[in-house]
């Protein structure tokens, strides 16, 4: 992330984009609800012998494309916890305090997801934790730890909606899909 002279974040110098086929994004696509299928099977399901599969996948994940594998956990059957989401203002927008802001949450491990946000506030931070004294006491330490946060909005999750896969097929030019 690149930092213009006006202090606006641009993604936009250090993104290159790596060329994929509709091979490419059907194994994508098929990983991103299957993550534990055989590469015999996803072979068998893209129309490819294994070996090339294999090849695609390796490619894949050498070009960063696919970046880990993991499982969906179902935390009710676990504990009870409470999911958060967090809408954060910076009171300074200087490189500086973006990089501090992100430097201490990357700390801690209740905040699954940050996002950085062009427009009304600067990030929105998705957090889970055991219930909502713990939340709070998370908030407590990012002000005592001097992130930069001038203030923040909770929204606390009642229910899951939807939870889908990406959908890759639509990012393919229009013909393609």
């Amino acid at each position: 992330m690149t930092i213009d002279k006006s202090g606006m974040r641009s993604h936009e110098a250090d993104m290159s984009f790596v060329k994929l086929d509709k091979r490419d994004i059907a194994v994508l696509s098929i990983l991103s609800r299957e993550g534990r299928i055989a590469k015999s099977a996803l072979a068998d399901k893209v129309n490819l012998s294994a070996t090339a599969c294999g090849e695609r996948l390796s490619r894949l994940e050498a070009a960063g494309i696919i970046t880990g594998y993991q499982a969906h956990v179902a935390l009710r059957r676990i504990a009870p916890h409470v999911t958060v989401f967090v809408q954060a203002e910076l009171g300074n927008h200087r490189a500086e305090a973006f990089q501090r802001f992100e430097a201490v949450i990357a700390q801690h491990d209740e905040i699954v997801q940050c996002w950085a946000l062009g427009g009304g506030f600067d990030y929105l931070l998705q957090v889970v934790t055991r219930d909502i004294d713990s939340y709070q006491r998370l908030m407590d330490a990012l002000l005592d730890q001097q992130a930069g946060l001038s203030r923040y909005f909770t929204y606390v999750v009642t229910k899951s909606v939807k939870s889908a896969p990406l959908p890759l097929s639509l990012l393919l030019p229009e013909g393609e899909s």
